[in-house]
């Protein structure tokens, strides 16, 4: 089984996360919302297959990368969210919290040994 198959966003801590977007936009052309800025990429071995990657400066207070005390959060796209959270349990990693789905895919949060919070993303369309 396939585990991770891309990165799908790169999150971290800013002190004006509304000036970083504005910084990263005039500089780099990044155009971020809300929510960030999504990149669409197509995949090299089907390129029918359209994924995305979000990128998000996030509040500096944010509690959102808890238990972490890192500045950042890597999101990684999965193939089979429910069988690789069983893998990992079972290896004994630690489980943040619940699979959790919304109508763009399935999340849930784990902690590298490390301490670093770790997002795994099965997206609704695979």
């Amino acid at each position: 089984m396939k585990k991770v198959t891309g990165i799908g966003g790169i999150f971290f801590k800013a002190n004006d996360p509304a000036a970083l977007k504005e910084w990263y936009h005039t500089q780099l052309g990044i155009d971020a919302g809300p929510y960030g800025a999504s990149f669409e990429w197509r995949e090299h071995d089907d390129p029918s297959k359209q994924g995305l990657t979000q990128w998000n400066p996030f509040n500096a207070t944010t509690k959102y990368f808890e238990p972490s005390a890192k500045e950042f959060m890597i999101n990684y796209i999965v193939e089979d969210l429910e069988s690789l959270v069983e893998q990992l349990r079972s290896a004994g990693v630690t489980i943040v919290d619940q699979i959790e789905s919304y109508d763009y895919g399935k999340f849930v949060h784990i902690l590298d040994p490390e301490g670093n919070k770790i997002q795994l993303w099965k997206p609704a369309a695979q």
